[in-house]
């Protein structure tokens, strides 16, 4: 990476009080888990359909199948960049994190402001009564029943209204930050960071790649992606092309020496 930008963006971060964080697959990938849109990724396996709402009704259990061997990474660990993240918003440097990402490495790692835009693939929820399941429930239940999608807690008769949805935003859903209150949130965190900083995604696929729009005039806006983003030519953005881990270590080993 240029040592020059990658100077000018420690020195962003250092000053900075109040960092937003937005994250994508690419922090992930970091992790060993495969992003969505690459010529590795999930999809080039399956059309986007298999992730949409209309499938997910018309064939539960291949989409649990689908989901479990894709989506679901109990295995997965925090990397370096998750870490120190984590670390930052213990210093008081970050305030929130924004993430595409439904695995919880943020969460596993130790960061506790974390909006996950996407939901989660740790819980999933009957779409009737609101019960909700764990992932291994479920995993489980699909071991031990044929029909093991159907709330067992819900008295509803049709069997569809019934149906445990894992809390992921799917194609053709909506989920709770696609609210006018949640995008108000978002907007209003994002309205007061004194630094946007962009980890692993491409900031393409709407309404997450609206979110650096909406920062105050001047807050830089900091990107380290391997790919081009929309935003990479705007007045104060400043573009990293190279790993998140990678550079996060170099950038919070100026910011904190290590001691030895």
């Amino acid at each position: 990476m240029e040592s020059s930008m990658l100077q000018t963006c420690t020195n962003l971060i250092k000053n900075a009080k109040n960092i937003v964080v937005l994250t994508g697959a690419g922090i992930s990938t970091e992790s060993g888990i495969k992003d969505f849109r690459s010529q590795t990724g999930i999809y080039q396996m399956a059309p986007e359909y298999i992730l949409s709402l209309d499938n997910f009704y018309h064939n539960p259990a291949g989409f649990y199948q689908f989901a479990i061997e894709n989506l679901y990474h109990p295995e997965a660990r925090p990397n370096q960049g998750h870490e120190i993240l984590a670390k930052w918003e213990t210093d008081g440097k970050v305030s929130h994190i924004i993430t595409q990402n439904i695995d919880g490495l943020h969460q596993k790692a130790g960061s506790k402001q974390v909006i996950e835009f996407h939901g989660t693939m740790k819980t999933a929820s009957c779409q009737n009564c609101g019960k909700t399941y764990s992932t291994e429930e479920m995993i489980n239940k699909r071991n031990t029943m044929e029909e093991f999608y159907v709330c067992d807690h819900c008295s509803t008769p049709a069997k569809n209204q019934r149906y445990i949805k894992p809390d992921v935003v799917l194609f053709g859903d909506t989920g709770e930050w696609f609210t006018m209150e949640g995008f108000n949130e978002i907007i209003n965190i994002i309205l007061q960071a004194d630094c946007l900083l962009v980890l692993g995604t491409s900031l393409k696929v709407t309404p997450f790649s609206t979110f650096p729009q909406y920062r105050s005039e001047g807050t830089p806006l900091i990107i380290v992606n391997k790919g081009d983003t929309p935003y990479d030519k705007n007045k104060d953005t400043f573009v990293i092309f190279d790993s998140i881990g990678e550079t996060l270590t170099k950038i919070n080993d100026s910011i904190n020496p290590p001691i030895f």
